[in-house]
């Protein structure tokens, strides 16, 4: 099967990231990269903010996180974009994609694939009780 144009174009072409960050010192881990727990956290978020974004439900929690894979390490500095698109809406929950990419600090602009990763969420109410997907 053929695959169409935008789905061969890379996730960043087709939107602006659901959140960007600066990653400091204080996010590192003893090889002296960032810790791979701070950017699965950061994972967590910006797939949220894309639930929220294509569903205008305003209450998820985080119930699976699927196929991570680390491609390159992310260092001090580096800009993280972290991109993140639906994959599936059912009756309850939400699969998101997410790809991170890092501008690498000090090296005019060169952009490295750095980890992605599936992350499915389930709507909830204010009791925490699952609750129907309702797209806006």
């Amino acid at each position: 099967m053929q695959e169409s144009e935008e789905q061969r174009e890379p996730i960043n072409k087709r939107r602006n990231p659901a959140i960007r960050v600066t990653m400091m010192p204080r996010d590192t881990n003893h090889h002296g990269t960032i810790f791979g727990g701070i950017v699965l956290s950061y994972i967590d978020v910006a797939g949220g903010v894309e639930a929220v974004r294509h569903t205008g439900h305003d209450r998820f929690v985080t119930v699976a996180m699927k196929e991570i894979i680390f491609h390159e390490p992310v260092f001090v500095g580096d800009l993280v974009s972290f991109y993140a698109e639906t994959l599936k809406v059912g009756n309850t929950s939400i699969t998101i994609r997410v790809v991170v990419e890092a501008e690498r600090f000090g090296s005019r602009g060169q952009i490295v694939r750095v980890t992605e990763a599936e992350v499915v969420f389930v709507a909830i109410n204010q009791n925490r009780e699952k609750i129907p997907i309702r797209l806006t």
